[in-house]
């Protein structure tokens, strides 16, 4: 199972010098508050907005995602 990688979002975000408010306008959001509920895990990324964050990240598509392994 895999899901958003947050930590990986933020410290890319970072390295980068990509500003909250530059990653809310480019997921369409007015504010940079509403960006970091997403980033903090508070809002679910949508399947729309990975495309963009991979392109502004200047990363993979799977770079997003870490990977967890269930053991049953």
């Amino acid at each position: 199972m895999d899901r958003v990688n947050l930590e990986f979002i933020a410290r890319r975000r970072l390295e980068t010098g990509i500003t909250l408010q530059d990653m809310a306008e480019s997921l369409g959001f007015k504010n940079a508050s509403t960006y970091l509920k997403y980033e903090k895990g508070e809002y679910d990324f949508k399947a729309n907005h990975l495309p963009v964050l991979a392109r502004k990240l200047k990363c993979e598509l799977r770079d997003l995602f870490q990977c967890l392994i269930l053991l049953i």
